[in-house]
């Protein structure tokens, strides 16, 4: 019984461990799945990073100085390329090196009126166009050209940079934020530069929903099912916009959950009011003003230094009157020697923008036109972006909503903690909370074709719309064509844009998307022709993915067929049903096809062309299925077996895409890019690498002169072996200052561990007496600790003790030599190391002092962990409580027995049943002696 019992202790242990194991193992692999992701919140002027790894909860990545925003800005000068606030700083010395605000630039042809607002701003940058794309590239000089994706790419390597810092883990995925206004071109041109920057990027998320998603993540009580709307108003650097958002909770048709959802009702937008608008105007004012001045005979507006100095400046004090009243504008040494001083009030600055003031409420009206909802329904405008801490900009949405603002959220870090938020959700390895987001379309998407009527009538141009103003995505649309019998093409254009100002289109830059051309349609229908089939059309297949990115997806030419089988067995019964499956597919399409149509809002000219291109096609086909039915007839009649079912069969058709927007970075020159960008980040490791090297030697050898003075270091070697080390230190000295345009960090390294090779000596003898006192004293207390366990362990013999026999006589005597052989070696070394000098060899070591202990040590720890598993012997049974127990016994049968038989028979029965009772005495008496010391 007592076997079992342990057999399955053991059994349920072994279970425990493996279940232990595989618990350890799970988590392992979980988190070796779930790798960190980021987002970049990459602003004009300001790039923000959010990262999220496993067991870490989101937040934002430091950079190396530790701020939690990096100006986006890289420069270069003297081959060394710098970010951020390093970057700004050679920006002041050397304007036309550092580039900033580049996002607006992407994607933007040398002719865009962006690209000469932006020459305008910023005079001192050499612009020229691409010859291949026509896109803009920074010219320098010769050698040093940069395109617009080529400087994004690196300050996104940076972002990467930062992230893994924070995360201690390589990151390959991230979520990007970027303008809602942005258009095809701007958005590819970005996943461009995501992917010179080996970044895969898993969404492009516009950032005032990267902001509602955000915000609904974290205030989840107000949503319910009924909608609830907000405004998200955002002025930044270079763009303000404006987004209607609506949250509500919406059950799911398959799985009868209730979700969150987050939609984009309606968009409003101006993408050159900003801060830097505003602190533009300034640096103009100051410039005046120092002209005014007539300090030097020079415009300060034709010195780029001078410029930047001002630009600068203008910027700092625009941040400081958004919280004061009044402030001075100084700066020393604007031109030629000159310092400036001005006086600058909060007043002034909102008279010198006092055209920019009425522009602030147009995003929201037309936020809330495209929305179709009014003022009244909204729950609360919500402010973010660095422009909304302008307090005239607060002030004048104040008056137009006539309600309190709110500023619930951080304005810099919202964008990229909702954006990280979405990442982790696309991300594999996290779970998150679903939060289901509706975007919509800016800029509407039609598609354009030509048609002929016939009867020698002129050719018709069509338009169809597939994303209207304001409709959701991610979604799929599809188009059928039905009365083209040869190749033709159609084009994707953006559609009507006259709710945009004349300026505005100007800056959307070319309307055209793309060009699809189909082929090989006329060898598909003559192929067809001598079937008994029923034409469905042309079908068109065409998403706008959830980074807002169109595709035409697919063009198949569908019909349907009849098929003939025979015998209604198993096997036909199974076709049928697929077939009807594909005709259930083929109806639903064609019902997202007219769901199209008849989204467009067509008008009933174009009805009548549908309705008789119909008729065309019946009249054309109708010959065909006259004879097919004929045909169908017969066979039934000859055969009864037969069935007759109808099968829908797509058909792939070749086409070409061309893309007739600014057109991406591909191919060969993509492949010049990044090699360009991988040549100056091997450049800039090596470079790292040599200064870090430099540095190390440099720094080793002005610790070891500045070591070698002090009397505690100096008394650690001879006279001999310090001349010797200060003699190296001195001649790689004036070798390291010399040579150091000759030099590479090899040389460096080797020059550094050749040195410490030399000055090793004294600095571990040094070591050796100033750890050794701290050494002997922790000794000292480990043998008078051993000594008093000693005296206790004495009296746990089997001679001192008998009933608490714990140790033998050998582990006492081993124990108690152990102690005498450490302290006579510790006070023999010790006297011996005493008699010796600081710089002569060190006998008594540290490292001999702990495997004393050591020894020491393991021999106490053996007596402990026996004293803590003994347990008392059972006490053995004698001879007088056998005879007690069965004269007990006897007495308990004649009171319990039956009465019948003689007392012979009753002996005879007792003595059969004697060992048996006594074996389990035995069992009850270990186990009611163990059980109460046990517990004891």
């Amino acid at each position: 019984m007592m076997i079992n019992k342990k057999h399955r202790a053991s059994s349920w242990w072994s279970l425990l461990v493996a279940v232990s194991l595989f618990i350890v193992l799970s988590t392992y692999v979980c988190e070796v799945q779930a790798a960190a992701v980021m987002s970049v919140d990459l602003g004009s002027e300001w790039m923000k990073v959010g990262v999220v790894s496993p067991g870490v909860p989101m937040e934002i990545a430091l950079n190396r100085e530790s701020k939690r925003k990096t100006p986006a800005t890289l420069a270069f000068r003297d081959g060394v390329r710098t970010f951020g606030e390093d970057a700004l700083t050679v920006g002041i010395r050397d304007p036309s090196s550092a580039y900033g605000y580049l996002i607006d630039l992407l994607g933007k042809t040398i002719d865009n009126p962006i690209v000469d607002l932006y020459r305008k701003r910023f005079p001192y940058y050499d612009i020229i166009g691409d010859p291949e794309r026509n896109t803009v590239i920074f010219k320098k000089n010769d050698k040093e050209q940069f395109l617009v994706e080529e400087l994004v790419a690196q300050i996104l390597m940076k972002a990467k940079e930062f992230a893994q810092e924070s995360t201690h883990q390589p990151i390959t995925e991230a979520v990007l934020t970027v303008p809602g206004y942005f258009g095809q071109a701007e958005r590819e041109a970005l996943l461009t530069a995501a992917q010179l920057a080996n970044i895969k990027v898993l969404q492009l998320i516009n950032d005032y929903t990267a902001v509602a998603l955000n915000y609904g993540v974290f205030h989840p009580s107000g949503i319910n099912e009924t909608a609830q709307y907000y405004i998200f108003y955002n002025m930044g650097a270079s763009s303000t916009s404006a987004a209607v958002i609506s949250y509500q909770l919406v059950k799911d048709k398959h799985t009868k959950e209730s979700h969150p959802v987050v939609e984009v009702l309606g968009v409003g937008y101006d993408r050159t009011l900003g801060g830097l608008e505003i602190q533009l105007r300034l640096r103009d004012y100051l410039a005046d003003e120092f002209n005014a001045m007539r300090k030097t005979s020079t415009d300060v507006k034709t010195s780029p230094r001078a410029l930047a100095k001002l630009f600068k400046e203008a910027g700092r004090v625009k941040n400081v009157l958004s919280a004061n009243m009044d402030h001075f504008a100084q700066i020393e040494n604007v031109l030629e020697d000159q310092d400036f001083k001005l006086q600058i009030s909060r007043e002034k600055l909102e008279e010198i923008c006092a055209d920019l003031w009425p522009r602030i409420i147009k995003p929201l009206e037309r936020a809330l036109a495209h929305s179709g909802l009014s003022l009244n329904i909204i729950s609360q405008v919500i402010i973010f972006g660095g422009g909304t801490r302008v307090p005239k900009v607060q002030d004048t949405i104040k008056q137009f909503i006539k309600e309190d603002l709110g500023k619930s959220l951080n304005a810099d870090e919202a964008a990229a903690i909702g954006a990280v938020y979405k990442a982790a959700d696309l991300a594999t390895g996290f779970k998150v909370k679903k939060f289901v987001v509706k975007d919509a379309a800016v800029l509407p998407i039609h598609v354009a074709f030509e048609r002929e009527t016939g009867n020698g009538a002129e050719i018709k141009h069509v338009k169809r719309v597939l994303f209207g103003l304001m409709n959701s995505y991610p979604q799929k649309k599809v188009i059928t064509f039905n009365k083209h019998t040869s190749d033709f093409q159609f084009h994707v254009c953006y559609g009507d844009l006259t709710h945009l100002s004349s300026e505005e289109r100007l800056f959307v830059g070319a309307t055209n998307i793309s060009l699809v051309e189909l082929e090989n349609i006329k060898d598909i229908l003559e192929k067809m022709s001598n079937e008994s089939v029923e034409a469905k059309g042309i079908k068109a297949y065409f998403a706008l993915d959830d980074s807002g990115i169109f595709r035409c997806t697919g063009v198949e030419y569908v019909y349907d067929k009849q098929k003939i089988e025979e015998d209604e067995g198993t096997l036909a019964k199974l076709g049928n049903t697929i077939s009807k499956l594909f005709s259930k597919d083929s109806k639903e399409e064609d019902k997202k096809a007219e769901d199209v149509k008849e989204e467009v809002g067509e008008d009933e000219k174009i009805k009548e062309e549908k309705s008789e291109e119909k008729v065309n096609m019946e009249n054309e086909d109708k010959h065909n299925k006259t004879t097919a039915e004929k045909n169908l007839d017969e066979k039934e009649n000859n055969k009864k077996n037969e069935t007759v079912k109808i099968v829908t069969i797509k058909e792939p058709l070749q086409h070409k895409v061309t893309f007739q927007f600014t057109p991406p970075l591909t191919g060969k020159s993509y492949e010049l890019s990044l090699e360009k960008l991988n040549a100056i980040n091997k450049a800039e490791t090596m470079r790292s690498r040599l200064e870090s090297s430099f540095n190390a030697l440099e720094s080793h050898i002005i610790d070891i002169q500045q070591k070698l003075e002090e009397e505690e270091y100096a008394s650690c070697l001879t006279s001999e072996e310090k001349q010797k080390i200060l003699s190296e230190c001195s001649a790689i000295s004036d070798w390291l200052y010399d040579d150091s345009d000759k030099t590479t960090h090899d040389m460096y390294e080797t020059k550094l561990n050749d040195l410490k090779m030399l000055t090793n000596v004294f600095m571990a003898r040094h070591w050796e007496h100033e750890e050794r006192p701290e050494a002997v004293k922790a000794l000292d207390n480990m043998i008078d600790g051993a000594q008093q366990f000693l005296e206790n362990a004495k009296n746990l013999t089997k001679d001192a003790n008998p009933e608490r026999d714990v140790f033998t006589q050998i582990e006492v005597d081993t124990l108690s030599r152990i102690i005498d052989e450490t302290v006579t070696w510790k006070n023999g070394e010790t006297d011996a190391q005493n008699k010796l000098q600081r710089h002569e060899k060190v006998r008594l070591t540290v490292k001999d002092i702990t495997d004393h202990m050591a020894s020491l040590d393991r021999e106490v720890k053996y007596m402990v962990n026996k004293i803590k598993i003994w347990k008392p012997k059972p006490k053995p049974t004698t001879k007088s409580d056998k005879k007690t127990n069965k004269k007990n016994e006897e007495v308990e049968t004649e009171e319990t027995g039956s009465g019948f038989g003689n007392e012979t028979q009753s002996d005879d029965h007792l003595s059969n049943q004697q060992s048996p009772d006594e074996d389990i005495k035995v069992n009850t008496t270990e186990q009611s002696t163990t059980t109460p010391r046990t517990e004891l």
